[in-house]
């Protein structure tokens, strides 16, 4: 193979791999002028080098023209460098208005190319082995000039993109200098002739890596995919080299240094050397596929058993803190950052945050999903893990969730197989106690006026507490009936004790609720009864009930001056039987109103956040579920 012969089959390689990756470009640019405009630099240089070969198969006029339309090349790419630098931090004013004027670099360009035809500004000559090659006359100068400029503004857009940018956008710019100064090597030896240096255009040979490089310097931390490919092509692109440079050696250097024997070697025997050379590529494959792939893939590596490592840890998780304790530390110890896991939100924070890496899992319609905040300045590999991990992170809450459910359920059906023998021990009990109760409120009859006062005062205390533990102890039927509700509250406070507490009752005529009336007089005595105990001994004790309409549910508070409630029986412990403070009481007050509050599918709670000391509050749905499915009864046990 001549010289010239491979000089036109690069020329020609270039080209075909100009138009593919502009094809490629404008497939992915969409609408990303960045992109497009670097598809248009693609396209000239395909253009640019396929003028070469035009040229060499002796159409000189038009190669001339074709070659001569270079000032187009740096102008495309002085678009896209103001595209790509121009945003996020780097956005300038002075960048806007050079983007405002790229349709005039473009008619100037134009304007370049036009003059060159017209004066004459290409010529073509032979030298060395080739059979033709291009020269600027001295009308082309300009041409050179103007190419030459467009060229180092678009640079230094650049260089000014590099000082403004961080993270992985400094990243490519870094690796877009790098690649300017190979296509810089490469492209010097072109205007050789131009100058009367007869030396043979070697570096032009390589002109076909230069577009590829430039391309993924540009794209390698925002498309994964092209790393994958660069993986491969890169590691066969520097097996190739060695057998090219392999080839080079023998062919040109040997007969210049007196090796004429070595010179002479036949052209089968060098083919034979390249055979060793691919064997000897085939042995350093693995350590050269090693050291790309932590070029292009930089962090850490995955295999099966960093994923059943990952998989077991996170099953032994018993609670979703556990769970996000140990996936934050896996995936931090596997990346070597910290990384935050939030469950059910997306916190702004971390996307605006550069510096933090964060793994949101939430719950969707179609199962648990993860999305990745604050990776845009992470490399290839590190998302990859992490996107990874997300998937196996949300697996694992899949399975978390079900487990708790279980465990849920289980809890329930031994609460209420619970519930069940409580009931009937208790209604053993209640039989058993009321007996000796009755023989002992028969013997007080004749006992001192003041004796018998305090026996029957204990007796009805004994009494209630039997009673307050069949109720929370049986199952609850409920008797569903529209129950105005001031009336019910009204006859409550009629029949009621209040032992000189004023009782204000805030309810409109016109709110009804469905619900059993019994049960629902039970809560509000309960609530009454403790309001009234408490309250009594204030020197102005007040009760105030009110009610109030909200959406499809009514909410009632139940409000009093007394003492405020103890810190340590606030919350859930405060409706746990047996827990109270009254003297006399049972501590099943509270806990049976809960329990009728939940049959009835509401919900009760103490509140601290009103102008009243103790305030609870009742929140019950106007339209009974039981009785929209034509069910006036419920069994609630």
């Amino acid at each position: 193979m001549t010289l010239s012969l491979m000089f036109e089959v690069a020329m020609l390689v270039s080209s075909v791999c100009g138009f593919l990756v502009a094809a490629w470009l404008l497939w992915r640019a969409r609408k990303q002028g960045d992109l497009q405009a670097l598809a248009g630099f693609a396209i000239m240089m395909a253009i640019w080098c396929f003028g070469h070969v035009v040229l060499f198969q002796g159409y000189e006029q038009m190669g001339i023209y074709i070659i001569l339309a270079n000032p187009l090349m740096p102008t495309f790419f002085l678009h896209f460098a103001i595209r790509f630098v121009n945003s996020g931090a780097a956005k300038e004013i002075m960048l806007d208005r050079l983007l405002q004027a790229i349709p005039w670099f473009y008619v100037v360009s134009v304007a370049v190319v036009l003059q060159s035809w017209w004066m004459g500004a290409g010529d073509a000559i032979g030298t060395l082995d080739t059979r033709s090659f291009f020269i600027f006359t001295d009308a082309g100068t300009w041409n050179l000039a103007y190419t030459v400029l467009i060229g180092i503004l678009a640079h230094g857009v650049l260089l000014f993109g590099w000082y403004r940018h961080s993270g992985n956008k400094k990243r490519s710019i870094l690796a877009m200098f790098g690649v300017g100064a190979w296509g810089l090597l490469l492209a010097t030896s072109f205007v050789f002739p131009s100058f009367g240096i007869s030396w043979f255009p070697y570096p032009m040979l390589l002109l076909p890596t230069y577009l590829l490089l430039l391309v993924y310097a540009v794209v390698r931390y925002q498309i994964l995919s092209v790393n994958a490919f660069a993986n491969r092509a890169l590691l066969w692109v520097a097996m190739m080299l060695v057998i090219l440079c392999l080839i080079a050696v023998i062919s040109v250097v040997s007969g210049r240094v007196g090796l004429q024997a070595l010179a002479d070697v036949p052209s089968w025997q060098l083919w034979l050397y390249s055979l060793l050379m691919l064997v000897m590529s085939a042995l350093i494959y693995q350590p050269l596929n090693r050291l790309i792939s932590r070029v292009i893939y930089p962090g850490a590596v995955l295999n099966e058993t960093v994923l059943e490592v990952w998989s077991s840890q996170l099953k032994e998780a018993q609670n979703w803190t556990q769970l996000i304790r140990v996936g934050e530390r896996l995936l931090s110890s596997q990346i070597r950052r910290n990384v935050d896991i939030t469950l059910d939100s997306v916190d702004k924070a971390y996307v605006d945050n550069g510096q933090t890496l964060a793994l949101s899992v939430f719950r969707s319609e179609s199962g648990w999903r993860f999305l990745l905040l604050g990776w845009n300045d992470a490399s290839p590999g590190m998302r990859l893990t992490a996107e990874v991990f997300g998937s196996l992170f949300s697996t694992s809450c899949g399975l978390l969730e079900r487990s708790l459910a279980l465990a849920v359920a289980e809890r329930k059906r031994l609460d209420e197989q619970h519930l069940v023998e409580l009931g009937s021990l208790s209604a053993a009990m209640a039989h058993e106690l009321r007996n000796p109760l009755n023989i002992i409120a028969m013997a007080a009859y004749d006992s001192p006026p003041e004796t018998r006062q305090h026996i029957q005062t204990q007796l009805k205390r004994a009494d209630r507490l039997v009673s307050d533990m069949l109720v929370y102890s049986g199952g609850l039927m409920l008797q569903i009936s529209t129950t105005p509700l001031r009336a019910l509250v009204k006859s409550i406070l009629a029949q009621a004790q209040l032992e000189g507490v004023s009782c204000e009752v805030n309810i409109a005529e016109s709110i009804e609720l469905e619900a059993d009336p019994q049960r629902l007089q039970q809560v509000f005595i309960n609530l009454i009864d403790n309001a009234v105990a408490f309250s009594r001994n204030q020197p102005d004790g007040k009760l105030c009930i009110e009610a109030s309409m909200n959406t499809d549910c009514v909410v009632i508070n139940v409000h009093n001056n007394g003492p405020k409630i103890d810190n340590s029986l606030q919350g859930e412990a405060l409706f746990q039987p047996f827990m109270t403070k009254r003297a006399g009481g049972s501590g099943l007050g509270l806990a049976i109103v809960r329990r009728i509050v939940d049959a009835h599918g509401g919900h009760i709670q103490h509140r601290a956040d009103t102008d009243w000391p103790v305030t609870f509050e009742l929140t019950l749905p106007q339209h009974s579920a039981h009785s929209r499915l034509g069910n006036p009864s419920h069994d609630a046990t």
